[in-house]
């Protein structure tokens, strides 16, 4: 029954199936099954590349009636705030106090000096010797930003230009202030020949 359908027409139904998610994409993919590889889910793998497993799922949908549901939310990985509620309260309490409102109130962030480094050591600290786990650093900085608390950098002393200061009396002042005078003195008038 394969043989009947051109690369064209595959190219078409494989297409058509990448645009449809879920539910309706295994509805769509045990209808071509049935129609075109005689309800054989194999056949059906070879012919289209489709996974084996959703034209099993689709054919079994269409017999029974009953849609299986497809549980999105429960896929991934969760985040470490949802794993580790008392993880959250710690930080709270451990960056709380070094934290202070946007100087300009333009944000509802928190600006705070304490680095992300400082508090997966701090973090490091206290779970020593029990067999809680501890987020590695860059999770640590991406929780403190889903929290509102906006990491500035701490910002090293810089050394001072050395850059005179003008006084008033002071005679050096005077050479940066005054304008230069020239050197040489203006020809005559303008008809007259430079010396060689």
């Amino acid at each position: 029954m394969v043989a009947e359908l051109t690369e064209s027409v595959k190219e078409t139904i494989q297409s058509a199936a990448r645009k449809l998610t879920g539910f309706r994409r295994r509805e769509f993919q045990a209808e071509v099954a049935l129609k075109y590889c005689a309800g054989k889910p194999r056949l059906a793998e070879a012919t289209f590349g489709w996974g084996r497993e959703a034209v099993i799922t689709g054919l079994n949908e269409r017999r029974t009636g009953i849609r299986c549901v497809d549980a999105f939310s429960a896929r991934g990985r969760h985040k470490t705030e949802a794993k580790h509620p008392d993880l959250v309260q710690e930080i709270h309490a451990l960056v709380e106090p070094r934290s202070q409102a946007d100087p300009k109130f333009q944000t509802t962030l928190a600006y705070t000096r304490i680095t992300a480094k400082a508090v997966h050591e701090h973090l490091v600290a206290n779970a020593a010797g029990t067999e809680r786990p501890v987020p590695a650093e860059r999770t640590v900085h991406d929780i403190l930003n889903r929290l509102g608390y906006r990491l500035r950098r701490v910002r090293k002393t810089q050394a001072q230009k050395k850059s005179l200061k003008p006084m008033p009396s002071s005679t050096i002042s005077d050479t940066f202030t005054r304008k230069p005078h020239r050197t040489r003195k203006p020809c005559a008038s303008p008809s007259t020949p430079k010396p060689r």
